[in-house]
Formats: C-alpha cells, sequence, structure tokens
C-alpha cells in the first residue's frame, strides 16, 4: 500500500529503505469509538507568525513558524469532521510547573502562552489536559478519560511530530489504543524530522492517514450503525 499512497516521507525515504518496509504493510483503519487527540496547539508555537523556522526561531525559540500555520486549516477541517461525527476532543497543554528536560533556549513565557490558539474554538465539552512531558498519558489522567468513553482509538495531531507526537502515539500503542495520526495536522520544527518521524511510527505504532482519509474511514463507519 505504501507504494501506491504518496506518502509525505517518499522524497527522503529512499526506495531501497521502503523496499525493507514492505512486510509492514497492512489494511489501515480506525476504531468504531475514537477520540480526537490535538496536542499542545498552544500560542507559543504560533508566536512570531507564518515565517520560515530559521527566521521566526531567532526570536520565538519554540515557535514552529510556517509548518504551525499551515497545520492550521486542515486541523480546523479535522475539529469540524469530528463534532459532525461526535466524537470527543481532547486538548493537551503545557503543565503550570514547566519541567524541562534539557536547557535549550526557550521563549519568555506570558500567561496566556500555553493557552490553545485561538484559531480552534473550544466547546463546552471539549476536555483540555496538563501534562509535564512528552506523552499525553505520562503523570495525566488521559487513560481515565478514555477508559470512561470506551475509546479504543485515538486520531492524533498537533505537535511536535518528533517529540510530544510520537512520545503519545508510542505510549496510545502500549496501552493498548490503536493511535491514527493526521498527516496534514502534524508539525514539527524541522521537516526531515517531521517525515522520518510519520515514516517510523506508520511502520511501527500507528497507521499515518490523510485526513481525506480520515474522513473516508468516519464516513464508513456512521454508515455500519
Amino acid at each position: 500500500m505504501s507504494e501506491v499512497k504518496q506518502y509525505c516521507w517518499h522524497d527522503v525515504i529512499d526506495s531501497d529503505t521502503r523496499d525493507i518496509y514492505q512486510s509492514y504493510e497492512r489494511v489501515t483503519f480506525i476504531g468504531m469509538k475514537p477520540a480526537v487527540l490535538l496536542i499542545d496547539l498552544y500560542n507559543l508555537v504560533y508566536e512570531g507568525g507564518s515565517l520560515p523556522v530559521k527566521d521566526v526561531v531567532k526570536k520565538y525559540p519554540s515557535s514552529c513558524g510556517i509548518h504551525a500555520w499551515n497545520a492550521i486549516e486542515p486541523t480546523k477541517q479535522l475539529i469540524s469532521l469530528a463534532r459532525s461525527h461526535q466524537i470527543p476532543l481532547i486538548y493537551s497543554t503545557q503543565g503550570t510547573n514547566r519541567i524541562q528536560a534539557t536547557n535549550r533556549q526557550r521563549n519568555v513565557v506570558h500567561d496566556n502562552s500555553y493557552e490553545i490558539h485561538e484559531a480552534f474554538q473550544l466547546a463546552p465539552t471539549d476536555i483540555i489536559i496538563q501534562k509535564e512531558r512528552a506523552s499525553c498519558f505520562f503523570g495525566t489522567p488521559l487513560i481515565a478519560y478514555l477508559t470512561r468513553m470506551d475509546i479504543d482509538s485515538l486520531i492524533i495531531c498537533g505537535e511536535s511530530t518528533s517529540g510530544c507526537v510520537r512520545a503519545t502515539a508510542v505510549d496510545a500503542y502500549s496501552y493498548g489504543f490503536h493511535p491514527v495520526i493526521v498527516e496534514e495536522c502534524t508539525f514539527d520544527r524541522s521537516i526531515i524530522s517531521h517525515k522520518v518521524s510519520l515514516f517510523d511510527l506508520h511502520h511501527k505504532y500507528a497507521d499515518v492517514m490523510s485526513l481525506g482519509e480520515v474522513k473516508g474511514h468516519l464516513d464508513l463507519r456512521l454508515s455500519a450503525f
């Protein structure tokens, strides 16, 4: 299947490497009880506007620049799609303790830096969890929420692909939830990190899908009722 569908990583993963992973081909799917998990779509990653990352990080080290802004519209479409199917939406953001794994340069943090960006209109039914580490599962009530709602799949988007998205997808798989990562709604500071991470996740822990594929799966799921 990966040779038929042109995934975003085809221009950075050579054909020999893709051939090695042919045995990982399978039918991708979304379970009957999915939730959408939107990872770290807070103001900090959009600071500086839609400039190239190499320019915006000079002043805003935590910004994902143009990559974050390019993902806004497809993410809004995913949110609208989820609401139309009555699929729960769960947002993550940085916790107040701000535990840091490294001493890399970071933005000046303001009171609203970790608020969900205004492009994404929250509904009263949406859930927001605060986390201190990369994974949305670590030290948070996420599993309790998912268990209470009988969730079997997580449709994942947000940032960064090589960091919090990856850590969360691996933990979702480890805890028995089926992870689906939406290609256009996920982003990173580095295009190479983004594409290689999606390639690796798709062939080990998650189903990477386009937004159109997600819509198709959800429409098929709806027709099954």
